[in-house]
């Protein structure tokens, strides 16, 4: 690592000019009259169609198919259930179920919505409810764990009225909208629902690059060509079609290779040639099916993340059929990721395949496109593809960077003009690139946060190849980088920065020269919250794994999980991506018992894996740990929560001197305690059968029941056998409900 800085001279370049104006652009749109059923995935919950309207009618009902209320797990009939009809989703039926409400519920009301890194969104929709409701919405993509929300006020009326939302900070490249009614039940109508994309308006020409030669297979392949295997990693770029067929290219390991796809007559026309995948029977079991015929648009280039490609393409098969695609490295066969374009739809007339492709965070790294042939049918089919064709954005390649006044704005509009890095010399004169970021004299140039990307002349390109420290900066100092999507620079200070890259080290450094640095607070001592915290897990049902279900012997799987008993612990603010923090506690618990832990924004609010496993014994010990926050996440964790149910025995578990603080090299201090000296405000609870197993506060338990340890988590509904498993209604024989034993 370099040492600090000493002061060097330097010039100064300026920033570029100032915010672009720009418009609201249309990129998505779904009249849902066109439709005659639920047209998306369902999420345990299927609208239905009422006259091209889509309806939910609230929380009143669910929704499972035959099978799934027949078998086991949580769509199975619960007492009291019926069923009041039936729905489709696609060409899947499903029982309309109603008796056990109010049910929480969500759904689709859009996908496939073409997106870009950080950008804005407004949804504009016709909507009306029976009454007026709050509904929340998400934006997200993929299955992303991190979709942007909004709460979505839909008007009480008899006529459709026109509802408006945005939405900032978008992360993926296709999204949908989930709307998550939750236990409303009003009944809910959706007509129409638009998508808007907010748009600058462009500094410079647009100039795209086509990345494939012989697209349109009137080349035939060259025999040192044809000779290609997929593992030639310095020349398979130069094939941009690549076929796989169920036992053609057989390899050492008895599976089989891609090779170039064949060069064919155009079956519907003689004076043209196509490229074509000789599907064969497919033989392997279950989803795999898919992969054994594979068909590939290869790239001549890795792409970043953020990048805009355009692919275009015409198709056709000897069958109709639906595909999945996939995003591969640069091996046909080397996979990278399961999206892509999006499902592909075969049909024996030649159809014309068009749309921009922006390479997500997970696609970084892609250089072609896989075709999964025969995913939902295994007999031979023949597909064709010809005018291939992948353009890409002119851009320019180096090292660049853009700079704001965080505390004004949030905005990056003027990407376009990026300074460039220039060869210059750091504060030891070691040779390294230089930039300057602010003009010296002008306040109104200052800025205390930065982007710096190795790609400027596109804002998503530049955005999906930024760079970023390893660390937090705090003082003028070297700090290893990394690269990053979208990674956005903290600088202690307001003014005028000197940026330095040594991209042999992979470092990253910063000088002020002119402006106001941060005041950094000063260390304070750790603080110790002395509450001594008892919590009295319940028993809960054996988990499925613990009671597998037997159908044959009446018996269902068990239901316990091992977050029905909780103990949270939640910091006094959210915290930020990176932050290195320590949680200890004493603690002990009546038995030996294992705690694993999650992280959550509010309690209950799950985001992800948190701290690894506390083992509890029936002595007390100290606990340490560290968690920082990764940047993968949801930006709004604000909790520790331990699952105090991996255990099925009721266990009393105890908590006490705890402390949550920032990491700091000093001892006995850190610039921030997380949690307040006293008191237990920061502390929560989730008992079973507590509450509804909403997690309270501590010390508040809203049934005004406390310590109670022994009572058992079965309910008034469900029956057991004299072996303790929980049984279906149909079981015939002794039996035992509420404690008492009857025959049945």
């Amino acid at each position: 690592m370099k040492k600090l800085f000493t002061l060097v001279a330097l010039l100064a370049m300026v920033l570029g000019a100032n915010a672009q104006q720009g418009k609201w652009e249309k990129v998505y749109s779904i009249d849902y009259s066109s439709n005659t059923n639920f047209p998306f995935y369902v999420m345990g919950y299927v609208p239905e169609w009422v006259s091209g309207i889509m309806t939910d009618y609230g929380s009143t009902y669910r929704y499972a198919t035959q099978a799934d209320l027949d078998g086991t797990g949580d769509a199975k009939w619960k007492e009291g259930e019926s069923s009041v009809g039936t729905v489709m989703a696609g060409t899947t039926e499903y029982q309309k179920v109603t008796g056990a409400g109010p049910y929480w519920h969500q759904y689709f009301i859009a996908d496939g919505i073409t997106t870009k890194i950080d950008g804005k969104y407004k949804v504009i929709a016709k909507v009306k409810a029976t009454n007026a409701c709050t509904v929340k919405i998400n934006m997200g993509w993929s299955w992303s764990e991190d979709p942007k929300s909004a709460n979505v006020d839909i008007p009480g009326d008899a006529d459709f009225q026109t509802v408006e939302w945005q939405y900032e900070g978008i992360g993926g490249s296709s999204c949908n909208l989930v709307a998550q009614p939750g236990t409303v039940t009003e009944t809910i109508e959706w007509q129409s629902l638009e998508v808007y994309e907010w748009q600058k308006e462009n500094q410079r020409p647009k100039v795209w690059l086509e990345d494939i030669e012989n697209g349109d297979a009137e080349t035939p392949w060259t025999a040192d060509q044809e000779a290609i295997k997929f593992n030639d990693t310095e020349k398979n770029f130069t094939i941009c079609a690549w076929s796989k067929e169920k036992g053609h290219n057989l390899n050492e390991k008895e599976g089989w290779d891609p090779f170039p796809a064949k060069i064919v007559v155009d079956p519907d026309d003689a004076n043209n040639h196509v490229f074509l995948c000789d599907g064969q029977p497919a033989t392997t079991e279950g989803g795999a099916a898919a992969w054994d015929n594979q068909f590939w648009i290869q790239s001549k280039h890795e792409w970043k993340a953020g990048t805009t490609l355009k692919i275009k393409f015409r198709y056709k098969a000897s069958k109709q059929v639906e595909t999945e695609t996939q995003t591969h490295k640069q091996n046909p066969s080397d996979y990278l990721i399961w999206h892509a374009i999006g499902n592909i739809t075969f049909k024996e007339e030649w159809q014309t395949f068009e749309k921009d492709m922006v390479m997500a965070d997970d696609q970084n790294g892609g250089w072609s496109i896989a075709f999964n042939l025969n995913a939902k049918d295994k007999e031979a089919i023949k597909f064709y593809f010809d005018d291939l064709s992948w353009k890409y954005l002119k851009l320019d390649q180096g090292y660049f960077v853009s700079g704001i006044n965080a505390t004004t704005t949030t905005s990056y509009d003027d990407l376009d003009n990026a300074i460039e890095f220039e060869e210059g010399k750091d504060w030891d004169e070691n040779t390294c690139l230089v930039a300057i970021v602010g003009t010296p004299g002008d306040a109104t140039t200052y800025v205390d946060q930065i982007m710096v990307s190795t790609t400027r002349g596109d804002d998503q390109a530049f955005k999906g190849a930024t760079l970023k420290p390893t660390e937090k900066f705090i003082e003028e100092e070297w700090k290893e980088y990394t690269a990053a999507t979208n990674a956005k620079i903290d600088l202690p200070g307001l003014g005028v920065w000197a940026v330095y890259l040594d991209t042999e080290y992979k470092t990253i450094g910063f000088k002020m020269l002119e402006g106001t640095k941060y005041e950094q607070p000063d260390p304070v001592a750790i603080v110790t919250n002395p509450s001594v915290l008892v919590v009295n897990a319940l028993e809960r049902q054996p988990t499925a794994t613990e009671q597998p279900a037997d159908p044959d012997a009446g018996i269902e799987a068990g239901t316990g999980q091992p977050w029905d008993n909780q103990f949270f612990i939640k910091a006094n603010r959210i915290l930020k991506t990176d932050e290195v923090t320590v949680i200890e506690f004493d603690y002990v618990a009546s038995q030996e018992a294992k705690s694993t832990t999650q992280c959550h924004a509010l309690p209950g609010d799950y985001r992800g894996g948190g701290m690894g496993d506390v083992n509890f014994t029936t002595e007390e010990q100290h606990f340490i740990g560290e968690f920082k926050v990764p940047s993968h996440e949801k930006a709004d964790i604000q909790t520790m929560v331990f699952n105090l149910a991996e255990i099925k025995d009721a266990c009393q578990y105890t908590f006490k001197n705890i402390k949550w603080y920032l990491k700091s090299d000093q001892e006995g201090m850190t610039d921030e305690n997380l949690i307040d000296a006293e008191g237990t405000s920061n502390f929560w609870v989730k008992i079973l059968t507590i509450n509804e197993g909403a997690p309270y506060q501590y010390g508040t338990d809203p049934t005004g029941i406390q310590n109670v340890t022994a009572k058992s988590a079965k309910t008034s509904t469900a029956i057991y056998n004299l072996a303790g498993q929980r049984v279906s209604n149909s079981f015939k024989g002794l039996v035992i409900k509420d404690g008492k034993k009857f025959v049945k």
